[in-house]
């Protein structure tokens, strides 16, 4: 029985995965593909969070691919509606035949002497192994474990009479109504699920150990509206993805050279949503510069109304045991809960937890140096997508995918069978990810190492990368290629 070989393997069929498809229809048409995807539907993320409110904590023109405008009316979508972005997106681009689902790809091993690598996938409704060849692989499976979110064991938790839930795993029958709900944490999740649940609850507590820089947005672009009213969407929404790209790049900057004056400015415009006397300096008053930890969005200011209406309030604390009906406090303080909700973060899982070789020898991913944010020192014809963590991950995404391309037909043009990247001769040692958030200090020891310069350097900046990635030299100090390797047979192809 032959394995089937395609040029280009992708692994995940979310919103990085489908964009790669996409690119390699619009820019290399007639190059085979599939899309390898563990779950039983495409979305990644937005068809797996399914918690109440889910929605993106990025503005849609920026979270949108660069190819296919955002059409709808909020520029803060809810999570059903990311997830029909990307299903229509790929149906537009003839990406949806090609997707292969409950395939969760294991291992994969690149061979010089054949020039391919060899993918092992196991699928996942019927156990069976599969195998499967491809002379680029593109690990677009994000970077956190789908199947297990962060959570942290507190004291006396079995002792608890209520209900403890985790985001990740939201039950569908939930229902909180005349419930007493506390949400522990203070990130994105955590300040959309309050006001959501504030709805329906009795009351809603975010109980958190350390506050988050939280800013106010529109749900709806007032730029777009205007121009949606004047121009084709198509010219329009490039208009807007910019305005929207270069405030954040000026903001992000802006925290990065002068943090105090982001910071007065943050909290002046979090005391005018507040009601007078509220303990702002308690609350929202994070001990860390703006940036250090990812900005939260809320749209309209939702939360900030939550807790004028005296539906929800915050409580900043840490936990000093649960008790049979609620959590005590180290203060003393006793939260009466019968829902609380581990909004506690994720569990970083690199290259979607699949294991890489070269020539038989364990690719060992913190001895590896990333290169442009995209490839692995010493790993021939493999690119990841990790999107940015101070902007849209869909800018980052569209860059890369964008660049394979550009690398792929490269190495046609010049009789290229590889291209490996290799490691900055000075050595490296700087983290692979410039984010202060737990989820990505609990988890820099697994991760590569970045130069520091570049192309070993991964940029947080959309503008630079632009230059870095689209009219970037291909050949450089950190990169190699070789020759087209004489394969003993030529593998058989497929498309479907």
């Amino acid at each position: 029985m032959s394995t089937q070989h395609v040029d280009v393997l992708i692994v995940g069929a979310g919103l990085s995965g489908i964009g790669a498809a996409c690119h390699l229809e619009k820019d290399r048409p007639g190059t085979s593909y599939l899309v390898l995807e563990s779950r039983a539907a495409l979305g990644g993320t937005w068809d797996l969070f399914r918690y109440p409110g889910v929605r993106s904590d990025s503005d849609m023109f920026t979270l949108g691919y660069s190819f296919r405008p955002w059409n709808e009316a909020s520029s803060i979508a809810d999570g059903p509606a990311i997830r029909r972005y990307i299903e229509e997106t790929a149906r537009e681009f003839g990406v949806t035949g090609k997707i292969r689902y409950h395939h969760r790809v294991r291992s994969a091993e690149w061979s010089t002497a054949e020039g391919r690598w060899t993918v092992t996938a196991e699928r996942t409704d019927t156990g069976e192994t599969v195998q499967l060849t491809c002379s680029w692989l593109s690990a677009c499976s994000g970077y956190y474990r789908y199947d297990e979110g962060f959570r942290p064991r507190f004291e006396g938790e079995e002792r608890f009479r209520g209900q403890f839930v985790h985001p990740q795993h939201w039950p569908e029958d939930l229902d909180v109504t005349g419930r007493k709900v506390v949400i522990i944490g203070s990130g994105a999740t955590a300040v959309t699920l309050v006001p959501t649940l504030a709805e329906q609850a009795e009351h809603v507590t975010m109980l958190q150990r350390t506050p988050s820089y939280i800013m106010s947005l529109p749900s709806r672009d007032p730029l777009a509206q205007w121009l949606r009213a004047r121009l084709p969407a198509r010219a329009a929404y490039p208009i807007v993805r910019w305005k929207n790209v270069l405030s954040s790049t000026a903001l992000y900057q802006l925290s990065r050279r002068r943090p105090a004056l982001v910071r007065r400015l943050i909290r002046r415009l979090t005391e005018k949503q507040l009601p007078a006397g509220f303990a702002v300096s308690t609350h929202f008053n994070p001990p860390y510069d703006p940036w250090d930890q990812r900005l939260c969005l809320v749209p309209d200011g939702d939360l900030f109304r939550a807790l004028r209406g005296g539906r929800a309030s915050v409580a900043t604390d840490r936990i000093a045991t649960f008790t049979e009906d609620g959590i005590e406090l180290e203060s003393g303080e006793h939260l009466p809960a019968d829902v609380v909700v581990t909004a506690t973060g994720l569990n970083l899982l690199p290259a979607g937890g699949m294991t890489l070789a070269v020539d038989g020898e364990r690719v060992e991913l913190p001895e590896t140096v990333s290169y442009k944010g995209m490839m692995l020192s010493g790993v021939p014809n493999f690119s990841m997508v990790i999107g940015y963590t101070n902007a849209s991950w869909t800018l980052k995404a569209d860059l890369v995918n964008g660049y394979v391309c550009r690398l792929l037909d490269h190495m046609d043009a010049h009789g290229y069978g590889s291209a490996t990247p290799v490691a900055p001769p000075e050595g490296a040692d700087a983290p692979f990810l410039d984010l202060a958030a737990g989820y990505v200090q609990r988890s820099l020891a697994g991760l590569p190492k970045q130069g520091g310069r570049a192309p070993w350097r991964l940029h947080q900046n959309y503008l630079r990368d632009v230059a870095l990635m689209r009219r970037g030299a291909l050949e450089d100090e950190g990169m190699t290629f070789q020759p087209r390797a004489r394969a003993a047979a030529v593998p058989e192809r497929t498309v479907a």
